[in-house]
Parts: structure tokens; C-alpha cells; sequence
């Protein structure tokens, strides 16, 4: 099996299966805990709130199986919501535990930086295309170039002090939109709906 996209109820997954699709790449949208140990590679989507998806996936088993895939060094990306489930917790609506394979806390945009250099009022959820800043060279981003832009929907962030963070944006304060630890992968935006720069994210996750 190729690609295992993870359906535990809360994933933009038809964007993203046909993003690997005009890609040529194999993947499956899949809510089986086995499917997804099988995999080669595993991505988890997500859009809502936190809580609901943490309960959904420790219900299901499917939690379980991504620490699982992730501990024996399957190459795994989690996108967007799938992004913050990742980390150790997050504060969206209450406190709550993620499945902790990155070190670092998703916590809500702050009111005193939601303004830009002129002085304008942004707007949460920060919503449209922003530009990347590289920290490291990963492997998701081999050929893009600094600056490339893609599409981001998001109210919280992540916040960590951790050598994990491989690109930031810039939204009222510099913040850190992916991730990266040895076969570990994340991003804030979303590569499915970032054009050619966004397939060319998922087809460099495609050839790890």
C-alpha cells in the first residue's frame, strides 16, 4: 500500500487524495488502524477543533496506529489540524492532550500581536496565502525558494522552544507553520490547496 490518508471524520480528504492523484502517487483514504500500519507513508489530514478530533482518533484506534507508524519510522505528515494533533497539547476551547510526537503547545493567536507593520488590524482565523520562511533545509521544501507562498485557515498555532520548527510565517508576529523531526513532518497551511507550490510539498512527501 502507498499512501494512507487517515479518515477519523474530520479531513479535508478528497483534496487531498486528489492532490497525490494528479501526482501519479498511490494513496487511500482509510479509517482502518491496520490499513494504516501497512502503509508506507501516512497522512493526517484534519479541520475543526481540537478536542473533537483527539477523541476521535483515540476512540477509533487510528491515534494509536500514526504513533505506531511514527515510532517505526514511517514517514508521516500531518496537515493543518492534523498539524496540532501531533504536539503535546493544546488549549483550543479547554486543555487538552495531543498525541505528543513533536514537543511544543497550540495555543490561540494573541490580541496584542494581530496587527501588521502599518498598523492595521488582522483578522483571526488567519485565513489566505502568506509567505514561507526556511529555518532548515527539509525535505518537503528541496526546490522551492524562499518566500514561495501558500494557503493557510487556522485560529491557533504552535508555540515551542524545540529544533523542530523548518519554516515560519509572518502574521502579526513571526510564527511557526512546519515542522520537522527525523521521519516526521507537519504543516500549518495546506499543501493540497497551495498550488503548484503545495504539490510540489506533497510530492517531495510522495518520494521519501
Amino acid at each position: 500500500m502507498g499512501i494512507a490518508i487517515v479518515d477519523y471524520g474530520m479531513g479535508n480528504l478528497k483534496s487531498v487524495y486528489k492532490a497525490f492523484y494528479s501526482l501519479g502517487l498511490e494513496a487511500e483514504i482509510t479509517s482502518s488502524p491496520e490499513r494504516v500500519l501497512k502503509a508506507e507513508k501516512v497522512v493526517l489530514p484534519g479541520v475543526g477543533a481540537f478536542r473533537d478530533a483527539i477523541s476521535e482518533l483515540n476512540r477509533t484506534g487510528l491515534g494509536e496506529a500514526v504513533c505506531e507508524v511514527a515510532q517505526k519510522g514511517t514517514p508521516l505528515l500531518g496537515i493543518c489540524l492534523g498539524m496540532q494533533l501531533l504536539f503535546n497539547k493544546s488549549y483550543e476551547y479547554g486543555e487538552y492532550e495531543g498525541l505528543k510526537l513533536l514537543p511544543g503547545e497550540i495555543v490561540k493567536f494573541k490580541p496584542e500581536n494581530m496587527v501588521d507593520e502599518a498598523g492595521v488590524s488582522l483578522k483571526v482565523p488567519h485565513m489566505g496565502w502568506n509567505n514561507l520562511n526556511f529555518l532548515k533545509n527539509a525535505p518537503l521544501f528541496e526546490g522551492l525558494k524562499e518566500g514561495d507562498s501558500v494557503y493557510f485557515v487556522h485560529s491557533y498555532y504552535l508555540e515551542t522552544m524545540a529544533d523542530v520548527v523548518s519554516a515560519t510565517t509572518d502574521y502579526g508576529t513571526t510564527i511557526a507553520v512546519a515542522a520537522q523531526k527525523d521521519n516526521i513532518f507537519a504543516t500549518q497551511f495546506h499543501p493540497e490547496k497551495s498550488g503548484t507550490v503545495g504539490l510540489h510539498i506533497l510530492k517531495n512527501f510522495g518520494g521519501l
